[in-house]
């Protein structure tokens, strides 16, 4: 019997859900939350669903919930690029857009294309996310408050209550870099892919926990080429005819924190990793500039994680299997 098809529209606050069953579609718009999902699972009953194929887009954490929810009812469930979900809209020269219409799109797209099953990342990986992110977010208010200060614009007083906020804020940053380090070492399989990760030349503790809590699971992609993109550092080629011939740029379609914490980390690499080294270097030399060379050290810096998380041996320049990831 072939199994029934979801797709699930997912929003902050509500899910809109298309049910492919017995060749009929079926709608349902519930809330984002424990109470609607007990909902789904009673409409699901009603229509005699045994087996079933769920899909849904990874839309920031707002996806995770119900996809949990699935996952532990038994159910198939697929997590896929909001990118791939629009380009199939596209393909099917859908012109209309509502959250049904998207849900329905999402359910054809699951039926046809047969995207890759998703499983829950274990706990310790969900909680170094929430930390990384949560410093991500402080380092980010500390900044703010930087550039305040050297705005001119605040009174003296403002000036002080500004200082005392920084400061603040350089304890609670310190406070949780701790707690980061903390966490890794408590959990064998984290302090694992933090040891092999920080044995890329390139890469330190920062920049390994923010790729361990971002990419989570390294068998989602099953060649290097899908983590570049993944990133959003792959090249995207603007060409056309004879009359169009635009240089590539990189996509920046993809997870900009991984792009983020990748631009340091490039630049150290371009001076003392000698497989990104090489390859910036032949970058230039065929005529591109120093920037371009840059996003070429980031793709190849994640050619080199993907090696080295998915081989489970540390970095080695001198080993073949690492060399050919490279170009």
């Amino acid at each position: 019997m072939s199994k029934s098809i979801l797709g699930i529209d997912v929003a902050k606050v509500t899910l809109d859900v298309v049910l492919l069953h017995d060749e009929q579609s079926h709608h349902i718009q519930i809330e984002n939350q424990r109470a609607g999902f007990a909902r789904l699972h009673k409409w699901l009953g009603k229509h005699q669903v045994k087996s079933l194929h769920a899909c849904m887009e990874a839309t920031g954490t707002y996806f995770e919930a119900v996809a949990q929810c699935l996952h532990q009812a038994g159910h198939a469930v697929s997590v896929v690029n909001p990118l791939r979900i629009k380009s199939y809209g596209q393909s099917q020269l859908r012109r209309n857009k509502t959250d049904k219409l998207d849900a329905l799109i999402i359910a054809d797209f699951c039926q046809t294309q047969k995207p890759t099953l998703w499983s829950p990342p274990a706990p310790e990986f969900r909680d170094l996310r929430s930390m990384v992110r949560r410093l991500e977010a402080l380092e980010s208010m500390r900044q703010q408050e930087r550039n305040r200060l050297k705005s001119g614009a605040y009174s003296k007083a403002m000036l002080k209550d500004t200082r005392q906020h920084i400061s603040y804020l350089d304890r609670h940053i310190i406070s949780v870099e701790l707690l980061i380090k903390q966490h890794v070492k408590q959990h064998p399989q984290l302090t694992q892919l933090h040891d092999l990760l920080v044995s890329i030349k390139g890469i330190a503790h920062t920049t390994a926990c923010l790729l361990i809590a971002e990419i989570q699971d390294i068998s989602l992609f099953e060649h290097p080429r899908q983590l570049v993109a993944y990133a959003g550092v792959n090249p995207r080629q603007y060409t056309s005819g004879s009359s169009i011939n635009g240089k590539s740029r990189m996509s920046k379609l993809g997870n900009a924190r991984l792009r983020k914490a990748l631009f340091f980390p490039a630049m150290v690499a371009k001076r003392h990793n000698p497989i990104v080294r090489a390859a910036a270097e032949r970058h230039i030399l065929r005529g591109n500039c120093a920037m371009s060379a840059t996003g070429v050290a980031m793709k190849h810096l994640l050619h080199i994680v993907w090696g080295v998380w998915t081989s489970q041996q540390p970095f080695d320049p001198h080993l073949n299997k690492m060399l050919l990831l490279a170009p």
